[in-house]
């Protein structure tokens, strides 16, 4: 395990944009995940964006946010698609391309598992990035199979007798990995050269790929327009996300911290968390702390 993030050679990266004039809330968290992924992968990827807040705003008629090759899938079907569109290229003869699709948590976690499970299990030549925003942004904030404990959405309202949602994040990262995928990795757009450097090794996977960046959404969480980097950042620094990839049967930590900066300072600045108690805090760094015992003795680290 190193704890140093590394650097992609500058001559991978274009200085061409493939994703802009889109019309995402100002700070959105996912619209940077989409433009970094196509600014690594380059001009001869085939996009695959199902029904959510990225297909809502990158495709307005008669304005088209892709300089890419790009198409909206039915919600739960952004696998399969991308199945398709690689078995398609192959057929064809084409070179030198990638297929890629980019899903939000609800898609990914909740309606679309069963077609990406089947794609992980074909070994298909795709690379599939899941933008966690914790929540169903575009239908109006309702939780999804990704929304961490104690968190306010319209279908988990914070009261007296709860404290908003209940249960805690799927842990889609080794469910993935169970499925012996070629390549899975978790990531942040708080660390955006670590984002990078993982889109640009699954690129060169011959098989299939997963990666799960943590994207927050500044209108469902409750925090200012230009926070969102800091915020991804913070998650990571407090321990309750974590930077790793799985490969070889393997999983390696990319950021062991000695230290975790305080949860409560991370979670008191979103207004999602702001009615949550002390004994809910606890619970929530009670919850952390065992899974990083879990993750430091199980993991390569």
């Amino acid at each position: 395990m190193s704890n140093t993030i590394g650097i992609v050679n500058a001559r991978n990266i274009t200085d061409k944009e493939f994703f802009y004039g889109h019309k995402a809330c100002a700070g959105c968290g996912g619209s940077i995940v989409v433009r970094l992924v196509l600014k690594v992968l380059g001009e001869r990827t085939f996009t695959v964006i199902p029904a959510g807040c990225m297909s809502a705003v990158g495709f307005v008629y008669p304005q088209l946010c892709f300089a890419t090759n790009a198409i909206i899938s039915t919600f739960a079907g952004t696998a399969s698609m991308l199945s398709g569109i690689a078995a398609g290229a192959k057929a064809l003869g084409l070179k030198d391309y990638h297929v890629v699709g980019i899903a939000g948590d609800g898609g990914t976690a909740d309606i679309g598992i069963q077609a990406l499970s089947g794609a992980i299990d074909r070994r298909d030549k795709i690379i599939y990035v899941c933008y966690d925003n914790e929540a169903y942004m575009n239908t109006g904030i309702q939780k999804s199979g990704l929304t961490s404990y104690g968190a306010r959405t319209t279908t988990t309202p914070a009261g007296e007798n709860i404290p908003g949602t209940v249960t805690q994040k799927k842990n889609m990262f080794e469910i993935v990995a169970a499925h012996g995928i070629d390549y899975a990795a978790t990531a942040s757009i708080g660390y955006i050269q670590d984002f990078m450097n993982k889109i640009q090794k699954a690129s060169k996977v011959n098989g299939t790929s997963y990666i799960h960046v943590f994207a927050p959404c500044p209108t469902g969480w409750g925090i200012p327009s230009d926070s969102a980097v800091d915020i991804a950042k913070e998650a990571v620094d407090c321990g309750l996300w974590y930077l790793a990839e799985y490969e070889n049967n393997e999983f390696t930590l990319n950021k062991n911290p000695k230290e975790f900066t305080p949860v409560e300072e991370y979670l008191k600045k979103q207004s999602r968390f702001k009615h949550l108690k002390k004994e809910d805090i606890d619970r929530i760094i009670e919850a952390r702390d065992k899974k990083w015992k879990l993750i430091r003795s199980r993991w390569n680290c």
